[in-house]
């Protein structure tokens, strides 16, 4: 089987980010597939195209078995959300470009967001691929998020334009995808999608690469962290991750000498809030940078606990986000200030950690203090999330399941063409 997916964020080797479709298109090649990606080319922690994609509109290269098609992304996209609004623009032209000389699929998976990829998603399967079926893949509401943090205006003609865009993938595409069942339950609530054309693959660990190990090693070392606690946020910098509640935190945590508030990833935030630490002299706070996808397990480890949250939004409680399979693939309790389905699964299902409510600093700080006196209650919060997810989450197991809606979606297309012929 030929499948083809579009997703701007697919990262190159050794490139920090979410890696869900590394790990996908890497597991269905070692089944057999071919495997093709239509790819941005803009390095989106670094700010920057690498050199041997600059003045390129679309490049073709290969992430071990699986080619990439790597299309123009401008820099503009990290100054600002109106230049990303002209960078994702950018992407949708080249990323068409890309969709017709990419090989002819036999099925299409085009991922969100941003909602651009559902154009060249479209055009992949319907025209390149002869009428293939397609999938449209949520992993985040949109605009609808965009919306409630305040980057886009409810009503603006740029919002209605976007929720236009949405409604027609949702509609058009031949099964949609969603990772969550919150998401599920908004796009039928809405009436975007009926309910036996929606597919929950949802997110995993790589619990091959996340995994247990000692927290004395060389990362902590060379961070000089000791006997500290080190409570470790890793992942975007934006606003609507709301980091300004860990500097509340710290705050409340000044006589905590031993607990350290560890930072790892970058956004469009990230330097109001190193200036923001600075001002307050939040010394228990340290920003790490971009931290390379292969150096995340050992910096996991060096960790006694991680941390996870998100903007008091009623759009977040239908979001899982990725670092808790992270943290649990790492037997380490994770530290929740997102309610609604992340609550349910970390704190609920999992017994894998503890939840306190989004942007309150003082019940952030008042949690991290009793889990950092209470090293035995960290181990086994830790243990029980480990075991959660090799029993329910892992990649094997989240891939194989989404081949096998692939496969479904495959023949029900051949069947359909043969009672036509």
């Amino acid at each position: 089987m030929r499948i083809l997916v579009v997703h701007q964020y697919y990262l190159r080797p050794g490139q920090p980010g979410g890696s869900r479709f590394n790990e996908l298109a890497r597991l269905w090649a070692e089944a057999g597939h071919e495997v093709q990606v239509i790819a941005g080319a803009l390095d989106h922690a670094a700010g920057e195209v690498p050199p041997d994609l600059r003045g390129r509109w679309v490049a073709r290269e290969r992430d071990g078995a699986v080619e990439v098609l790597r299309c123009r992304v401008p820099t503009a996209y990290a100054r600002g959300y109106r230049a990303r609004m002209g960078a994702f623009a950018t992407f949708t032209l080249s990323a068409c470009t890309a969709a017709l000389r990419a090989a002819r699929p036999d099925v299409v998976i085009a991922t969100s967001p941003p909602l651009v990829t559902a154009f060249p998603g479209w055009l992949a399967a319907r025209v390149r691929g002869r009428g293939a079926p397609w999938v449209f893949e949520v992993r985040d509401l949109w605009p609808e998020s965009a919306v409630t943090t305040g980057v886009l205006r409810a009503g603006s003609p740029l919002t209605r334009l976007l929720y236009g865009v949405e409604r027609w993938a949702c509609r058009d595409a031949t099964a949609v995808a969603v990772l969550t069942p919150a998401f599920r339950e908004d796009l039928l609530r809405r009436g975007l999608v009926a309910p036996e054309r929606v597919l929950y693959v949802p997110n995993a660990a790589d619990a091959a690469r996340f995994t247990p190990g000692p927290r004395d090693n060389a990362v902590r070392r060379a961070r000089g962290w000791g006997d500290r606690v080190v409570a470790l946020y890793a992942g975007a910098h934006g606003r609507a991750n709301a980091l300004g509640q860990l500097l509340d935190a710290a705050e409340h945590l000044r006589d905590r000498r031993d607990v350290v508030i560890a930072l790892a990833g970058d956004g469009l935030e990230r330097a109001a809030l190193e200036a923001e630490a600075r001002r307050r002299g939040l010394e228990q706070v340290e920003f790490l940078g971009p931290v390379p996808k292969e150096d995340m397990p050992a910096l996991v480890q060096a960790c006694d606990l991680g941390l996870a949250v998100l903007q008091d939004n009623p759009t977040f409680r239908t979001v899982y986000p990725n670092k808790v399979f992270d943290y649990m693939a790492c037997a380490r309790p994770t530290l929740l200030a997102i309610d609604g389905v992340a609550r349910a699964l970390v704190c609920e299902q999992a017994r894998a950690g503890v939840f306190t409510p989004p942007e309150d600093g003082a019940a952030l700080a008042a949690a991290l203090r009793a889990l950092a006196d209470d090293p035995a209650r960290r181990a086994a919060l830790g243990a029980s999330g480990r075991a959660w997810v090799l029993a329910h989450a892992t990649r094997e197991a989240i891939a194989a399941r989404y081949l096998r809606h692939l496969e479904d979606l495959v023949a029900a297309h051949g069947r359909a063409a043969r009672s036509r012929a």
